[in-house]
Order: structure tokens, then sequence, then C-alpha cells
């Protein structure tokens, strides 16, 4: 998965300082009470039923998504969950599972899905995008860091630690800096914590839309104000998914 045609930002770009790293671990909580969080998103007419399927980061499962997933479903989507307990990194094996879910989300709705990945699940979310995109209307990447530097996060020696094969090197030969042939919008963040900005914000030719947000990366999906951003985000560019 080498860059394709990353910018002398990207080139340069380098994992945020460790104070902003630190600064992450505030919204773990968050997280880990994802499923008992109460919602409180009110109903869209923009949404009008239409499916998501939400995509995990690195480390975490459905759980970790689970608020953001009611929050659709309140907003009037139908937020569907990866069946991911625990995502470790890009394997064959783990994309093969994304695709067979993804299929089973389409023939259960008769309709094309939008993909909501967050961190690593927004890798996922544009290769599945660029192999499939008969089954995908959008693709919406949460702090993923998709182009440029492998190594220009925080997260990267941990990658290495609990997989069998380098960051820069993963077993799938896909490119997912590479815009997928559907509506592409990527979300990042000037104080995320994780991911370098601009290899969540790629190139202009690698995604249709890049907005930036104020949130952390431990908050894209987990943050209430986040998950408002992601569900206006929705709204707004689900035009362009028609």
């Amino acid at each position: 998965m080498a860059a394709n045609g990353a910018s002398n930002e990207q080139t340069a770009a380098k994992a945020p300082p460790l104070s902003l790293w630190l600064r992450e671990f505030q919204h773990v909580p968050r997280i880990w009470a994802a499923p008992i969080r109460r919602v409180k998103t009110e109903r869209q007419a923009e949404a009008d039923g239409r499916p998501v399927l939400v995509l995990p980061g690195i480390m975490s499962g459905d759980h970790a998504t689970s608020l953001l997933r009611r929050s659709l479903d309140a907003a009037g989507y139908r937020a569907h969950g990866s069946n991911f307990r625990l995502v470790t990194g890009v394997t064959p094996e783990t994309l093969a599972k994304a695709q067979g879910r993804l299929a089973e989300v389409c023939e259960t709705e008769n309709r094309k899905v939008t993909l909501v990945g967050q961190s690593l699940g927004g890798i996922y979310a544009r290769v599945l995008a660029q192999r499939h995109p008969d089954l995908v209307s959008m693709v919406l990447t949460l702090g993923t860091p998709f182009s440029g530097d492998r190594r220009a996060n925080n997260a990267w020696r941990l990658y290495e630690a609990i997989n069998d094969h380098k960051v820069d090197a993963p077993s799938l030969p896909d490119d997912p800096s590479i815009k997928p042939p559907v509506h592409t919008v990527a979300l990042w963040s000037p104080v995320d914590g994780v991911v370098a900005p601009p290899c969540a914000r790629g190139n202009p030719d690698e995604s249709d839309v890049a907005i930036e947000v104020p949130f952390k990366h431990f908050a894209m999906a987990a943050h209430r104000d986040s998950i408002a951003k992601v569900i206006e985000v929705l709204n707004e560019q689900r035009v362009y998914a028609d």
C-alpha cells in the first residue's frame, strides 16, 4: 500500500507531538462506555433511511462505534456494525470479512451502502469502495491515514508489534490513497494526536472533499459533537452520492 503521489507536505509529515498524543487518552472512557451512553440525536429528514456500514479503528470493534451507530439510527439512517470484535491490522482475512459484511448489508437493504470508517477502518472503507463501487454510495473517513508516510502517526509501532508485516508493507496490493470511484469525503483534524493531519486530509485528487474538524482522533467516533458533525456531513454530502 504505497502512497500514491504524496505531496511535499505529506512526505515531510511527522507523527503528532507527545503532548497531543497524551491528550487523546481523556476520550478512552467515552469509547469504553459507548454501548451504554445515551443518544441525544434528533431525527432528520435528510437521512431517508439510507444504510450506513460503520468500520472501527485498530484495537477496537463494534462496541467502540455503538454510540455513533445508535446516533445514526436516531437521525434516520440505518446503521450497521461490521461484526468485528477486534481489528488488529490490514489483512486479507479481515478484508474478506468486511467484503462479506458489505454484501450482506447491501442485500438486506436492497440499495447501495455508505461506508463510514474510523482511523484504520477508513482504510478498509476506501479499499472496499475501490473493489466494489457497485455496492457503495459514498465513503466517509474519520482521521484515516490513507495518504503519505505510513509512519507519520503514533500507532505504527503498535501496528507492527501485533502484525506479521510492516506498516508500509501490508499483505494486500491495494493502495488506499487512490480515490475510490464513488463520492469520497475525508474528515481530518489539526489537533489529531495520532495521525499527522496531511495524511488524513490527503491530496486534492485523493478525495472529493476534505473537511477540517476540531476533534481529537479518539473523539472522532465517540464524542457527541463529533458524531453530530458526522451526521451533518452525511446529510450535506448525500446529494453527491445519489
